[in-house]
């Protein structure tokens, strides 16, 4: 089985990555979370990630799950144990940090957790139901309440898909472009203000 791979980036594109170790390409999707840190390495980088090997009776096509971290990993691994939520559906998922998502589930806080792409109020409960008592460990990772990080992760999220989806650039320029604007203006409260700066940084 899979755990760890490390090599160079040779194609990087919509949360999927070809990285080559020991010759061979392997293809390895990667979890909104991880994806974000990725995409500004570019092609030709070198990488080392972490590796969940998935192979079900749903799907029978092996796929390879990256993580920068082996918290991030076992965090993933605890969260397919819930029932529904196989290894594509919870890597589809993880668009917040894990901090924020063990958080919420150990104050049993559902608004949060369904901001989680593609899951709706009954996973949403299932999720809490099953994992609650079980991720604390997670949540103590970084000190910060939850829903700042959430507020600014859906403010950067609105502005690199207006980005993308209407100005025409790719996700990690979008992504890149976005970072460098909060770097210069940390303190950006609105999707309109970092909108604004992203583009000042242009104009520079």
């Amino acid at each position: 089985m899979i755990r760890y791979i490390a090599g160079k980036i040779l194609k990087a594109q919509n949360g999927i990555l070809v990285v080559c170790a020991g010759g061979i390409g392997f293809e390895i999707l990667l979890p909104d979370i991880v994806w974000r840190d990725v995409a500004q390495k570019g092609e030709q980088c070198d990488i080392e990630l972490y590796i969940s090997y998935q192979q079900t009776q749903q799907q029978p096509k092996p796929v390879l799950i990256g993580f920068n971290t082996q918290i991030e990993l076992e965090f993933f691994e605890q969260l397919i144990t819930v029932k529904d939520i196989g290894p594509i559906t919870a890597a589809k998922c993880l668009t917040l940090p894990i901090p924020v998502i063990a958080q919420a589930i150990e104050d049993r806080d559902v608004a949060t957790v369904m901001k989680l792409k593609g899951i709706g109020r009954r996973k949403a409960d299932m999720i809490i139901s099953e994992l609650n008592g079980k991720v604390g460990k997670y949540a103590l990772l970084k000190k910060a309440p939850a829903q700042p990080v959430v507020e600014q992760y859906d403010i950067k999220k609105q502005v690199v898909d207006v980005l993308v989806k209407q100005l025409g650039h790719s996700r990690s320029e979008a992504v890149a472009m976005v970072e460098k604007a909060l770097e210069r203006k940390p303190d950006t409260e609105t999707p309109e203000e970092l909108f604004e700066e992203v583009y000042r940084g242009t104009k520079a």
